[in-house]
């Protein structure tokens, strides 16, 4: 598999990961926003609303240099975007992560389009099914899914890293080249991400030649 389709992949399914941790006793996402307080000294000065505690994390990840520490951060954003907020809409997440773990797609779609039906403004319903989509090769509607992601939380770096690889796997690089270029005014320190924007910039200015 090429390299950058497993970078799409890795940052489309990773939230399946983190969500897969509710099925053990006292799920490790509990535990997130505790370690994002302690982190950010601006957590401490009170409670935060999900909004501000994400936009916090947000700015953070913005400006990390350091590929590590950034990664934690990245996923502290996942664990966030993981959470509906709803007992149901969280227990549908993890049914469907289940599935597509245990190559079960179809159950897996009935699951996310329940998800999509009950709260259409969660973000991570659409990029779970658009995962779901890229996985079995159908690019358009997996594209569909990544712009609703994007309608809702335009800093969401998973979804764009996969419309990056779907644009180049068109054949569309400069629009390719844009997406990872977004990507990185989200998550400057990602290298991955970077090499990419640069072998596409090289790939770019050596058409015009």
């Amino acid at each position: 598999m090429p390299a950058m389709r497993v970078l799409a992949l890795s940052y489309l399914a990773l939230p399946i990961l983190l969500a897969l941790t509710a099925f053990a006793p006292h799920a490790a996402l509990a535990d997130e926003p505790v370690a994002v307080e302690k982190k950010d000294p601006s957590a401490s000065s009170g409670s935060l609303s999900p909004k501000q505690q994400l936009d916090n994390l947000f700015t953070a990840l913005k400006r990390q240099r350091d590929p590590d520490q950034a990664g934690l951060i990245a996923d502290q954003i996942n664990a966030e975007l993981s959470d509906s907020g709803s007992a149901t809409i969280n227990l549908l997440m993890q049914w469907a992560d289940k599935a597509i773990l245990d190559k079960r797609s179809a159950a897996a779609m009935d699951y996310l389009d329940q998800v999509i039906s009950l709260k259409p403004d969660y973000c991570e319903g659409w990029n779970r099914r658009a995962t779901l989509n890229f996985a079995i090769g159908d690019y358009r509607k997996s594209m569909e899914d990544i712009n609703q992601v994007l309608r809702i939380e335009p800093r969401h770096f998973g979804a764009l890293a996969g419309m990056a690889t779907l644009l180049t796997e068109r054949g569309n690089d400069a629009l390719a080249l844009r997406a990872w270029e977004r990507f990185l005014e989200v998550y400057p320190a990602n290298r991955s991400a970077q090499e990419e924007a640069s072998k596409l910039s090289e790939k770019i200015a050596g058409s015009r030649t």
